[in-house]
Order: structure tokens, then C-alpha cells, then sequence
């Protein structure tokens, strides 16, 4: 077995604390990543804290993590020792469904095997996640990384970064397709980069006229205060496709309003009671409410291809392992640009 240092949550109430484990033996498909960073969801939150609902521990969160090949198993094809690579939000699925078949593992039929707060495919342990010294897993969940990249702003788009790049691409956003984001937290400055940077011409909804200058920073071409009816309704069937990365509650009418002939909004967000929403704002122009959870392998794969290509990353805030309940406290007031990265060298001091 392999020792590995991390942080963990005993239980729902407690702070993370320090927590050492063990790692599986290399098998013959395994890589170990030692982990250089690890990026902070708000999931990680939730689930720590027993927000949504059957987590396992203890439990060692994280699952946007970027570090160096530091061993293969004997029929490893995809990396060597000294790769730069990263792990995402799953370590397993059936591999058998249709969904695994055509590389969508996130929609395994059986479902898939979360990097952490699941117990391992075999039922041999739980899954530990990137607040961690180092990782092993299958080939198949690990990435290559450019090193032209920032690898503190790498670590977000594991997560953050192929939840909002999937839907873009599921909605075959073109060059001068006129997109918006709602929303301007870790998944929303996202997907602002992205549309950007695949040609539309974007626009950001929010409720914080504070936000217009860091969108504009950003990429975006408008600013809308969606608290503003009149400003708003400039904007009536103007939007190909919407990316709804908000998380607190909210109107979805006032965005459907404004998706032109066949537009979409795809949600990323996740608010805590369900919406309710106006048929006749939805079959006016064909609109559709779409949801998006992540991406599979070979997207995932892409998407931090187009991030070498055009130079993106997440705009991050770096801490030290031992600040993660200040940063968790943080999150929750909203106090963070525009994602947490954990510097694992912190832990292994």
C-alpha cells in the first residue's frame, strides 16, 4: 500500500483536519499522480458537511487535481513517469453501458464512481479525494496537461472548467452565435472564457452591478443588470444559448425570455428548490431547458487541449492545506476569485 498524507471531514459537523491513509498498489492500468494541486468546489462543501445527503467518511474531498506521473502499472499506454496530468470528478464507471461506450461516462447507466464521498468500484475502500499527497487510479480518468498552462489555474478546469465547456459544446456554440451567462462565480467566469474564446459574442447577466467591470476583464462583451425588467427586456429573444451557472434560487422565465428561435438554457447551476417554469415561455420560439453535468473522458481530454491552444485557465486564489475551513467559510459568503487551489507542497510540509 501506498501512504498518502490529506485532509478530512470525520463527520457532517466537524473541520477538516489532518488524516493519514493509504493508497491501492499500482495495478496493471494504474497511474499515481502526486498531487501538486487541488482545486476547491462548492461540492466539496456539500458534501463534506452532508448537505445533499448520504456521504461516506471519512472523506477526503477534492476532485479537480493536477499534479506529476509519479508511477505506471505495466500496461499503462497513456502516460510515463514525469507526466504533467490531472484527475477530474470521476474514477470509474461500468464501462460497459452505452454511455461509457461512446466515452459519456458521466451518464453511466449504473452510475459512475465519484473521485471521492463513493466507495471504490470493487467495494474495496472509499474513494479518497485530491486534498491528498497523491492519487492512483485507471488511465482511462487520468489527463494530459500542457505545461504552457499554469498549473494552480489548470487544477479548476477538472471540474469548473468541462462543466461549463460541455454544454457550450453540446449547444455547437459558433463564431457569432450571441451567447449570456448567468451567473459570475467559479462555473460562470468559466463559461465567459470559453464562449469568448469559441468566437460568440457574449454576455453576462447579473444581479451585481459590481460584477460589470471583472465580466468585461474577463471577455464579456455586454453587461446586463438582470435585476433591471427594462434592461432585460431589451434583450427579449436576443440569445442563442444561455449558461445558467447559478446556484441560488431564481426565476427562470425571466432567462427563457430572452432565447431566440430554438435557443436553450443550459443549467449548470443547482438550486436548492425546484423552479417553475411558464409552458408558454417555452414553446414560444422552441426554447429548451437543457441540464449538463460535466463531460465524459474524451471531452474532458478536449477541453483542456482548447485550454493549451488558447491559453485559459481559472482565475484562482491560492491557499495553504491548513486555511481550508477559512476558505470553506469564504465560499459561502461568495468571498472568493473565483475559485480556491489548494498548494499540496503546504501538506506535505
Amino acid at each position: 500500500m501506498i501512504a498518502v498524507k490529506g485532509y478530512a471531514a470525520q463527520n457532517a459537523q466537524s473541520p477538516l483536519t489532518p488524516f493519514d491513509f493509504e493508497r491501492r498498489e499500482l495495478k496493471p492500468h494504474d497511474v499515481l499522480v502526486e498531487i501538486l494541486f487541488s482545486g476547491v468546489c462548492h461540492s466539496d462543501l456539500h458534501q463534506a458537511r452532508d448537505e445533499w445527503g448520504g456521504s461516506i467518511y471519512p472523506m477526503v474531498p477534492g476532485h479537480e487535481i493536477v499534479g506529476k506521473v509519479k508511477a505506471v502499472g505495466s500496461h499503462v499506454q497513456k502516460f510515463k513517469v514525469g507526466d504533467t496530468a490531472g484527475v477530474g470528478v470521476m474514477i470509474d464507471s461500468c464501462r460497459h453501458c452505452k454511455p461509457c461506450n461512446t466515452a459519456m461516462e458521466q451518464y453511466c447507466e449504473e452510475g459512475m464512481t465519484g473521485t471521492y464521498n463513493n466507495m471504490e468500484r470493487d467495494n474495496s475502500a472509499i474513494a479518497q479525494g485530491g486534498y491528498s499527497t497523491a492519487i492512483v487510479t485507471d488511465e482511462r480518468w487520468v489527463y494530459h496537461v500542457s505545461d504552457k498552462l499554469d498549473l494552480a489555474g489548470v487544477a479548476p478546469l477538472l471540474c469548473a472548467g468541462i462543466t461549463t465547456y460541455s454544454p457550450l459544446r453540446f449547444a455547437n456554440v459558433q463564431p457569432g452565435d450571441k451567447v449570456a451567462v448567468a451567473g459570475l462565480g467559479g462555473l460562470g467566469h468559466m463559461a465567459l472564457k470559453f464562449a469568448v474564446a469559441m468566437g460568440a459574442e457574449v454576455t453576462m447577466l447579473s444581479t451585481s452591478p459590481s460584477k460589470e467591470a471583472d465580466a468585461r476583464k474577463l471577455g464579456a462583451h455586454n453587461f446586463v443588470l438582470s435585476t433591471d425588467k427594462e434592461a432585460m427586456k431589451k434583450y427579449n429573444s436576443y440569445f442563442n444559448v444561455i449558461i445558467d451557472a447559478i446556484s441560488a434560487n431564481h426565476d427562470y422565465d425571466a432567462y427563457l425570455k430572452l432565447l431566440s428561435l430554438e435557443g436553450k438554457l443550459m443549467i449548470v447551476g443547482l438550486p436548492s428548490s425546484n423552479p417553475e417554469v411558464n409552458p408558454f415561455d417555452l414553446v414560444t420560439n422552441r426554447r429548451s431547458i437543457i441540464g449538463s453535468m460535466i463531460g465524459g473522458t474524451k471531452e474532458t481530454q478536449e477541453m483542456l487541449d482548447f485550454c493549451a491552444e488558447k491559453n485559459i485557465v481559472a482565475d484562482v486564489e491560492i491557499i495553504p492545506m491548513e486555511y481550508i475551513n477559512e476558505a470553506y467559510e469564504r465560499m459561502l459568503k461568495n468571498d472568493v476569485k473565483y475559485r480556491f487551489v489548494i498548494d499540496m507542497a503546504t501538506l506535505k510540509k
